[in-house]
This record gives structure tokens, C-alpha cells and sequence, in this order.
């Protein structure tokens, strides 16, 4: 079993040599006189002179603008950073310049359709179609168009049209309840809504054209519905009266490149708009611009990830979640997304790896929950697929494990860049993350992104090494949030992360960055362990128990109580057919005691039926910390952002039955 920082797989000099990083250092080299002698002294120069590493990416990636910026950061304060003022641009226009005749653009299959491929051609047709239909039906920059939509290349095609013509985007997972949409779209006021009847899932239809009836009545704003049949492709009656069909809107004739115009806008002007998890309240409506995006995007996918033109890229998600906007980002590097619409295990645990080798992913990507259903499936890959194309694993969602890493190595592929990284909702990006060049070591994160200035501090706002710290950001992104919707004077968008750290950006994790610039998040500040002083990172314990077969998930809080008093409860969903008793509860104490120390042991031990956890696949340790503490659960969750809302009944009973714990008392 490897250890935490041991090198798992080292780049040959002719894979640095063929890397996009090494491109870009030349290319600084020869148009900017610098020359790094290493990636620490490259990521130092890139947050120390701020200014003119984005000037560089500016021009390495040729951003198109049909007005340029008079400078590249007019203002560095946080929050109200100005970046590159001036600039006119199209985010859509950046993907569309990439148009080739017979090229496939995207990719995608579901649990029904098997994969299939659609060329540049039919994309771009069909974006500047329906971008063309929108500004007929009133649709204008600024106006927010809602998605109600699958991850299918419809949904692909209306953002793009979206954004084309300067109105914003914002979407939902048809998966997600009727509340959960409103609570998210009712804050935007939509003009325009794109929806399907339903979806599949698991080999079941799950149908929802009652409660899209429900969401567009009450959707006061709504002067527009797209509608497309996708349980029933021959029933095109649609939900409402006077909704008009996808399939219209697309028909005629084509419109070329040089017919079309994409809407030039700032660069700060609001491409869409993502939302927070929303776990108490209503979910944060995170407003993200064309400029930011495209240029982090292009960042990111080129230079961290090393995309080609061409590679392949597959990433399991929904359309509810940023990691669906990173993919449709990638083909801003020429890359071609595959979208895959379904469960990620069925109808056999390895359907995702059958689906990456034939579709020739070069990076796929998912998260470690996802890599631990694999480990408990006995799923072996490599066994089974060539993955001749595949160069990059990509993980992203929570923490990663020494043990995590090792897998897909020991089961995938041998020769393989793994790319753990962190990053969120709120940037749309990432904070830190591969580093083509260095060698991958075992549980740890490579590096801070390029232009990130990334540091762990102590709670009195020092910067620390070698200790836990506050996951802190001192300098601004290009892609931070211009602001949350209806945030009167931007004070929930300060609350949020401006609070702690006057003028530095607190991201809620907890953080340490060694030596070498390696990288450790160890799960939300707020769920954090901090027992008698000490700060335990839950992603800690979850490693440990990942070693005892007999567990299957686990949850751990911790709840302080008056006089300085802490109460610890671990929850363990074991394999089926196994019970709690002593032994196992010996076991588990004794394995976190080895594994890390005395103060890992939790008070208690209880078996439970499921784990909690959001849409997005995150443990709701936070909301599990109030629900015991006595909070409503109405309060304390958000059930239809959970995957399994039934999961909270047994901890409601748990709280019921302990009557020591309350908000009061605490």
C-alpha cells in the first residue's frame, strides 16, 4: 500500500518535452525574455507579477477580442477586482472559431443510445439557429435563459446560443426536485426555459412532466418554453400551452459563420450563472463572466490538464454541476467533450470504462467516490480494456487518498497522469492541481495552479507550511464571481468569503501545502474535526476506514458541547449482511489509533442504513452537524439537493432518541 507523497509514476523528458506547459515556457521565452529553471520558480513568477502572466495568456491563447483591454487588471482589490477593461468578446464565438469541416465536435451516449458523434458542422448550425430563433423571440444580453435539461448535446447547443448572443445561461439536472429547481431559478427570474419530459436512470423512466408543469407556472417571469421530447420522442405535446418545439427552432436553412454575429460584450459581462449546493438557505447564485471563464478554461484544460486538439474528454457528471461546464469548456482547447447521460454503474460497475475505451477518452475523469464503488465492485479495468488513448485521470469532488491514487495505477493503467485537483462553484475552475512535469506522488495534489496565490494561515492570518491551516486565497482571479444574483451591496457574497480574512478569499477548506508546493485539502472547514484543540480532517478518518472490508461508507461529526465538551459519533453503512458488534467497533477504534491517533477515535460507533449525501456526491457532514446539534431539518438540508433524502430519517430518530444535543446548548 503506498504512502502518502510516494511517487507513483515520474514523466519521461520526452513526455515533458511533448507537454503543453513546456510550450508555454518556451513561448515566454522567446516573446517575453523569461526563463524559468523550474515549475516552482514558473508559479512564483506567475503570482508575483500578476499582471503579467495573464497578459501572456492573453496573448499565448490568442484570445479574440474585437475591442482590446487598455490593461490587464485596473483594480486588485477583493472583492471588485477589474480585469482586462475595455475588452469586447464572445466566450461562444472562442469555441465556434474552431469550427472544421468533417470534424467531430462532440460525443455522446446514454443508458439507451449507444455513442455517437456530432461534427463541427451540425453544432455550429445548429447553435446559430437557435441563437438566431432567440433573438427573434426577444431573448437579449442580459436576459437569463433556464435549462430544465439531460447532459445530451441539446443542452450543449443551448448554451453556446445562449451566450452567443449575450444573454445568460443557467442550468438544472432533471434529476433534481421541483423545489430545488425553483429555489434556484426563482431567484433569476428566467426569460426563456429549455426542458425535457423526464429522464433515465438505472433502466427506469422517470417521468416529469407534472412537475415541469408545476416549475413553469411558477416561473412567473417565463415568456418563452423550449420543449424537447426525450422519454417519448413521437409525443410532442408539450408541457404547456404555447411551448414551442426544439426540433422547430432548428429547422431551415443554414447559416454560415459570416452570416452570424456573436454579441460582443465585457469582459466581465455575465456568461451564467451557477449555484451553490444550498444546504441551508437558498442555494448562492454565483455569477460567473465571458471573459473570466474563457480565460481560466483555456488555463486550465491547456496547461494543467495538457488537453490537445483533438483529445477526447469525459468527465461523469450532470448538467447541475460546474464539472459539466468545465467539460463543454475543453473545447475552447480544441478538445471534444463526451457526454454520457445515465447511472455511472449500471448496467454492469465498469460501464463508464467500457464507454471511455470505445469512445478513446485521452482524460477521464471522476470522483473518489466514485473510484471507491469501483474498489468495493472488484472492478479491474485493465482486465477488460486496452485504453489505448488515455493519458490523463482526472479527480475532483473531495478529498483524494493515498490509496485512491494507488488504484488506478494498480487497476487502469501503469503509465498514467494523475491529476487530483481542488477547485469549486465558486471559480468555476481550479485553486490547485496537476503540473505537467512533476512526478505524481500518493495522495497529494502537485501544485497551486498557475496565477494562484494559494496559502494555508493560521487563525491569525499568517501563512503557514507543514500545518493545517485555512484554504486562503491573497490575490485575485480572473474567474472569482462578479457577484450573486440579487445580493443587495454584495454582502452574502462577503459573508461568504471576504468575512474571515478582510480582503483575502477564504474558501471553507482546510489546507496544508508542504515544502515542495504539494497540495492537501482536508475537507470543509466547517465539518472539520477540531477535537480538544486538535484539527482532524474528516477525509482522514475515511481513508483509515477504507482499509476494513466490512465497510461499505462512513460519516464522522463533531459536536461541541457547553464546558468545553466534545462529542464525537461515527456512522458506518457496513456491507450487507454484516452487523455492528463489539469486534467490528474494535477493529474500526483500533485502525484510526494506528493509522493516525487516540484523538481519531470517535465517542461512538452506530450502524446506519445510508450515508447522506447532495446531487453533487459530497457527504453532508455540515447539515448532519446541525440536524444533531437539533436544527430543522428544513432548515439544516436542502433534501432535493440529495441523491438519498431518505438517508436523513434514521439520524432524525438518532437525534430524538439522545435529547442531549441542541443549537440552545451548544
Amino acid at each position: 500500500m503506498a504512502s502518502v507523497g510516494e511517487i507513483l509514476w515520474q514523466p519521461s523528458q520526452e513526455w515533458i518535452d511533448n507537454s503543453n506547459l513546456q510550450r508555454f515556457r518556451l513561448w515566454l521565452k522567446q516573446h517575453r525574455g523569461r526563463e524559468f529553471s523550474d515549475l516552482h520558480a514558473l508559479y512564483r513568477w506567475s503570482v508575483n507579477e500578476l499582471e503579467e502572466f495573464w497578459s501572456a495568456l492573453w496573448d499565448f491563447f490568442q484570445i479574440q477580442a474585437s475591442a482590446p483591454p487598455s490593461q490587464t487588471l485596473a483594480t486588485r482589490t477583493m472583492p471588485g477586482a477589474e480585469w482586462f477593461p475595455g475588452a469586447r468578446l464572445n466566450y461562444a464565438e472562442h469555441i465556434l472559431r474552431h469550427e472544421r469541416h468533417g470534424a467531430t465536435a462532440l460525443l455522446y451516449c446514454s443508458e439507451r443510445l449507444p455513442l455517437q458523434a456530432m461534427d463541427w458542422r451540425e453544432l455550429g448550425n445548429s447553435v446559430r439557429k437557435l441563437a438566431t430563433h432567440l433573438r427573434a423571440l426577444g431573448i437579449k444580453p442580459g436576459d437569463r435563459v433556464a435549462a430544465y435539461l439531460p447532459n445530451i448535446p441539446e443542452a450543449v447547443i443551448a448554451l453556446l446560443a445562449t451566450s452567443s448572443i449575450g444573454a445568460i445561461w443557467s442550468s438544472c439536472s432533471p434529476d433534481f426536485g421541483t423545489h430545488s429547481v425553483l429555489d434556484r431559478l426563482s431567484q433569476i427570474s428566467p426569460k426563456a426555459l429549455f426542458c425535457v419530459d423526464g429522464y433515465y436512470y438505472k433502466g427506469q423512466r422517470f417521468e416529469r412532466k407534472q412537475e415541469l408543469r408545476h416549475i413553469i407556472s411558477a416561473l412567473d417571469s417565463l415568456e418563452t418554453v423550449v420543449y424537447l421530447p426525450y422519454m417519448d420522442q413521437d409525443d410532442l405535446t408539450p408541457p404547456t400551452p404555447g411551448a414551442l418545439l426544439w426540433n422547430d427552432l432548428l429547422q431551415g436553412p443554414d447559416i454560415s459563420a459570416k452570416n452570424f454575429h456573436f454579441e460582443q460584450v465585457s469582459f466581465s459581462h455575465p456568461l451564467w450563472i451557477l449555484f451553490s449546493s444550498g444546504t441551508t438557505g437558498l442555494p448562492k447564485a454565483i455569477v460567473h463572466g465571458h471573459g473570466g471563464i474563457t480565460l481560466e478554461q483555456h488555463k486550465l484544460s491547456v496547461l494543467h490538464y495538457d488537453l490537445k486538439p483533438g483529445d477526447r474528454v469525459f468527465f461523469y457528471t450532470t448538467t447541475g454541476w460546474m464539472m459539466w461546464n468545465f467539460v463543454v469548456s475543453s473545447m475552447l482547447a480544441q478538445a471534444c467533450p463526451i457526454l454520457y447521460d445515465g447511472n455511472p454503474v449500471w448496467p454492469e460497475p465498469d460501464a463508464l470504462w467500457r464507454m471511455a475505451d470505445q469512445a478513446g477518452a485521452c482524460l477521464f475523469g471522476a470522483s473518489p467516490s466514485l473510484q471507491q464503488m469501483q474498489e468495493k465492485a472488484g472492478v479491474v479495468p485493465k482486465n477488460k480494456y486496452q485504453f489505448e488513448r488515455l493519458r490523463c485521470i482526472m479527480l475532483a469532488g473531495s478529498p483524494v487518498s493515498a490509496e485512491c491514487t494507488e488504484w488506478f495505477y494498480n487497476n487502469v493503467k501503469a503509465d498514467l497522469f494523475l491529476g487530483p485537483g481542488s477547485g469549486g462553484t465558486d471559480i468555476c475552475s481550479g485553486f490547485c492541481g496537476p503540473m505537467p512535469g512533476l512526478p505524481v506522488k500518493a495522495g497529494v495534489i502537485q501544485m497551486p495552479h498557475l496565477g494562484v496565490d494559494l496559502q494555508a494561515f493560521d487563525e491569525a492570518g499568517h501563512s503557514i507550511r507543514n500545518a493545517v491551516g485555512e484554504f486562503v486565497v491573497c490575490q485575485p482571479m480572473p474567474s472569482m464571481p462578479l457577484y450573486f444574483w440579487n445580493d443587495a451591496d454584495n454582502k452574502r457574497y462577503r459573508e461568504t468569503y471576504f468575512a474571515d480574512y478582510p480582503g483575502v478569499w477564504r474558501q471553507g477548506d482546510y489546507f496544508m501545502i508542504d515544502g515542495e508546493d504539494g497540495c492537501f485539502v482536508l475537507g470543509r472547514s466547517d465539518a472539520t474535526l477540531n477535537r480538544y484543540g486538535v484539527r482532524i480532517g474528516t477525509a482522514e478518518i475515511y481513508r483509515s476506514l477504507a482499509g476494513l472490508p466490512a465497510v461499505e461508507d462512513a460519516i464522522i461529526v463533531n459536536l461541541e458541547l457547553p464546558g468545553g465538551k466534545f462529542y464525537m459519533p461515527l456512522f458506518v453503512k457496513l456491507q450487507p449482511h454484516i452487523l455492528l458488534d463489539d469486534a467490528l467497533k474494535q477493529a474500526i477504534n483500533q485502525r484510526l489509533r494506528s493509522d493516525y491517533s487516540p484523538r481519531h477515535v470517535p465517542d461512538e460507533i452506530h450502524q446506519v442504513e445510508d450515508i447522506p449525501y447532495t446531487l453533487t456526491g459530497k457527504k453532508m457532514e455540515v447539515p448532519l452537524r446541525k440536524i444533531l446539534l437539533g436544527a430543522p431539518v428544513t432548515q439544516a438540508a436542502n433534501r432535493d439537493a440529495m441523491s438519498n433524502p431518505r438517508a436523513l430519517e434514521w439520524f432524525v430518530r438518532f437525534r430524538e432518541t439522545q435529547r442531549v444535543y441542541s443549537l440552545e446548548s451548544a
